[in-house]
C-alpha cells in the first residue's frame, strides 16, 4: 500500500533574517525519503512532505526544535519579514510575531501573502505583497493589493496608518474576514480588491456610511 504524504511549509519562525539551525536541518532529514526533493519558496519557507501516519509525531518533533510549520494551500501564508537590522524592539519584532500567530493558516479563497517591514526602507517588501505592514516611527501602516509579478503588477494601496498594535491586528482581521466572506473561489486578493472596490473595503472596515 502506498504511503500518503502531507505537505507542510516549514521555517525557523520570525527573527533576524531567514535562518535554520543545524539541529533543525537534521530533524527535517529524519522524516524525509532519501530521494525526496525540498522546495525553497520565495516566502522564506521550505515545503516538505511527511508521511500522514507520522504527522503528529513530526509536528511534536518540529516544535521541540523550534521549527514552525504551516498548512499548504489556500491559506494565509506565514509573514514575510525584513531582517530587523535596527533591532528587535525598534523595528517591532514582537508585533510581527503576534501578527503572524494570529493570521497564518487562516483559510482564504486563494493563497494570500502577507509581509512586514520594521522601517520605511521596506526590506520585507510590504508594498508588493497582498497585505503589507510597515512600521513608521512608533506606529504602523497597512497596505493592500500589492502584486509583484505579471502584467498586472502593482503597488499596494495604503488603507490605514498611525496604528497602535491592537488596532493593526483588528484591521488585518477585518480585511481577511471581508476577503473570506466575499471572495470567489481561487480569486487572487488583488483581483478581489479590484472587483469589490478598495473604497468599499475601507468603508466596511471603518463602518463608514
Amino acid at each position: 500500500m502506498n504511503k500518503k504524504y502531507i505537505p507542510l511549509a516549514v521555517n525557523g519562525g520570525i527573527g533576524f533574517g531567514s535562518w535554520l539551525k543545524p539541529k533543525q536541518l537534521l530533524v527535517l532529514g529524519e522524516y524525509l525519503e532519501e530521494d525526496q526533493e525540498i522546495e525553497l519558496t520565495t516566502l522564506q519557507q521550505l515545503i516538505v512532505k511527511v508521511p500522514e501516519d507520522e504527522l503528529e509525531e513530526v509536528k511534536r518533533k518540529f516544535e521541540e526544535e523550534g521549527l514552525h510549520y504551516y498548512k499548504v494551500g489556500n491559506y494565509v501564508k506565514s509573514l514575510r519579514t525584513c531582517n530587523f537590522c535596527k533591532g528587535e524592539e525598534e523595528e517591532g519584532m514582537p508585533v510581527a510575531k503576534e501578527l503572524n500567530r494570529r493570521i497564518s493558516g487562516k483559510e482564504v479563497p486563494f493563497t494570500l501573502r502577507p509581509a512586514y517591514t520594521g522601517c520605511p526602507i521596506g526590506c520585507g517588501e510590504p508594498l508588493i505583497n497582498d497585505i503589507g505592514v510597515m512600521k513608521k516611527k512608533e506606529h504602523y501602516e497597512i497596505y493592500i493589493g500589492g502584486q509583484s509579478k505579471g502584467q498586472n503588477a502593482q503597488v499596494g494601496k495604503l488603507i490605514a496608518d498611525k496604528l497602535e498594535p491592537d488596532k493593526l491586528y483588528d484591521i488585518v482581521d477585518k480585511i481577511l474576514d471581508i476577503y473570506y466572506q466575499n471572495g470567489r473561489k481561487r480569486e487572487k486578493f488583488s483581483r478581489f480588491i479590484n472587483r469589490y472596490g478598495f473604497e468599499d473595503i475601507k468603508k466596511e472596515i471603518f463602518n463608514k456610511n
